[in-house]
């Protein structure tokens, strides 16, 4: 009810491409395109399409969107630098700020001018910025290579002097489309590192700990340029928010540690595929590590093939979709949303439209409180499903089991069930 309808339409298709039509038929080339004796979870089978496949869509879609995000901030960046010889600059200013801007240029409304005076007269200093960035950048140099001994202190020490760059480029991508790249250049960090280490030195963990270093640098840059975007449209200090970030980050030290903690305890199967708590993604990026350590040879075969056409796909619809007019271009799908039942599975696709159906209902009986309301209501929904799992892990912990199992079998597994039954009364 929250995502657009296009996003829940692209997670319905890329659903029904992929477990509906793709994966029955690369099923029927066992034995021929990969091992038939290999469980379906092995990365040498049918999981390495669904994976893969999956990534290459993401990668180019990812690759499209940060070329596009890029080439916004550097024209934006290029206005700016051009600002004192342009009326675009002028808009934040009044003649009397300006003496040089024309009558005719836009003023900047009172709000605005109390904002902006109120935001930079609390501003945090420079000097403590970057002094603050050298001594994180020391003390994970000097700590990380202990906690992953694959991840040398001259990998840290690069990506530390890297990082602003990217960061910087995101945080104003960011501000621009509202769309945040740090996923893609934390899969920049997989391949680069993960080569550069070698599968001789562990170059897959080493791979995978330097994407959690490059995608907290990056998407921390986004992160606080918004909350301060927000400080500066409600009037708050950015001190004061800084200091509730910092607070709010110690906590999240010591409260996620522990929510871990008790699902790992509850549940036995955490993170493994089709269990209640697949982590998907984790399975995603350690294929990334993989594919950057190993190369392509390690793939069955046709996989990279498909992968490559998948990756241009992703990138043509982009094309077509930007090139359209929006009218028109609004009902093309979108790659990354059809990209995630590749390998999720597209059982939570059902969901999604069924909320969009019942949100497009409730706009028809009555738009202005579904408007309202909508969000609400979704988040209501989202909400109690979240605060479900607290109870669910204690009750596992404690050893209750549920006393009715409901479960949807196919027609042939379900023949074979009845007749199991049958044959054993």
């Amino acid at each position: 009810m929250i995502c657009p309808y296009i996003i829940n339409i692209s997670v319905l298709l890329g659903g029904i491409l992929s477990w509906g039509i793709m994966w029955p038929l690369i099923e029927t080339k066992k034995g021929d395109w990969f091992p038939d004796n290999v469980p379906s979870s092995s990365m040498h089978g049918l999981q390495a399409y669904k994976v893969f496949i999956a990534v290459a869509i993401i990668l180019g879609d990812g690759l499209y969107n940060f070329c596009k995000v890029l080439s916004r901030t550097l024209s934006g960046l290029f206005v700016q630098l051009r600002g004192p010889t342009t009326s675009i600059s002028r808009t934040s200013f009044t003649l009397e700020e300006d003496p040089h801007a024309s009558p005719l240029s836009p003023k900047q409304s009172y709000d605005d001018q109390r904002r902006t005076r109120f935001f930079l007269k609390d501003q945090i200093p420079t000097w403590f910025a970057v002094g603050g960035y050298i001594t994180i950048a020391a003390t994970s140099t000097a700590i990380l290579p202990h906690m992953f001994h694959q991840l040398r202190w001259y990998y840290i020490l690069v990506i530390y002097i890297c990082a602003p760059v990217l960061a910087f480029c995101n945080a104003y991508g960011a501000g621009l489309t509202d769309w945040s790249l740090a996923s893609t250049y934390g899969k920049l960090a997989i391949f680069t590192i993960g080569a550069w280490a070698g599968s001789e030195h562990g170059g897959m963990l080493a791979g995978l700990a330097a994407c959690g270093v490059m995608m907290n640098i990056v998407s921390t840059a986004s992160d606080l340029t918004q909350d301060f975007k927000t400080g500066y449209l409600t009037l708050s200090s950015p001190k004061s928010m800084f200091v509730s970030q910092v607070i709010g980050t110690a906590m999240g030290c010591v409260v996620s540690p522990c929510v871990f903690w008790l699902f790992y305890k509850a549940f036995d199967d955490l993170g493994l595929p089709n269990t209640e708590y697949p982590a998907p993604f984790a399975t995603v990026y350690r294929s990334m590590a993989k594919l950057g350590v190993e190369g392509v040879a390690s793939l069955p075969r046709e996989c990279l093939v498909l992968c490559y056409a998948f990756f241009g796909v992703a990138i043509l619809v982009n094309i077509v979709k930007d090139s359209l007019q929006s009218q028109w271009g609004r009902f093309i799908p979108l790659p990354m949303a059809m990209a995630i039942p590749f390998f999720l599975g597209p059982y939570f696709a059902i969901d999604m439209c069924v909320g969009s159906l019942i949100l497009f209902i409730w706009e028809r009986v009555d738009a202005a409180k579904a408007e309202a309301f909508g969000t609400a209501v979704a988040s209501g929904l989202i909400c109690g499903d979240g605060i479900w799992s607290l109870p669910s892990s204690v009750l596992a912990i404690a050893g209750v089991n549920p006393p009715v199992c409901m479960k949807f079998l196919s027609a042939a597994t379900n023949s074979k069930v009845d007749n199991f039954l049958q044959g054993s009364t």
